[in-house]
């Protein structure tokens, strides 16, 4: 589809907006990037390390995972995620219908 819009469109108008294109993609990524980042260092972690062993985890958040903050961070780390692997394949296909 891209490709008939590009053999379509008049050089001059298709290469700027190959490059907008690109470069707002690119941008979108390296936002994503570091919104996961943050949001996977605010998760905590799964492994209890010596307390494992002692410590019961029969919690209140336990028993209710799917409504507690980290559920919701776990969520949207996915979320997230999903969207950057969207838009590197999208720039990948781009560049690769262009050239």
């Amino acid at each position: 589809m891209v490709m008939l819009l590009a053999n379509t469109m008049d050089p001059e108008i298709a290469y700027p907006l190959y490059w907008v294109f690109n470069i707002a993609c690119i941008s979108l990524l390296f936002l994503t990037a570091l919104i996961s980042i943050i949001m996977i260092l605010f998760q905590k972690s799964n492994s209890d390390g010596i307390q494992g062993i002692t410590a019961s985890s029969e919690t209140f958040f336990g028993k209710h995972k799917g409504n507690s903050i980290e559920a919701k961070l776990k969520k949207w780390t996915w979320i997230c995620l999903a969207v950057m692997a969207v838009l590197a394949i999208a720039v990948y296909v781009v560049q690769l219908l262009v050239a």
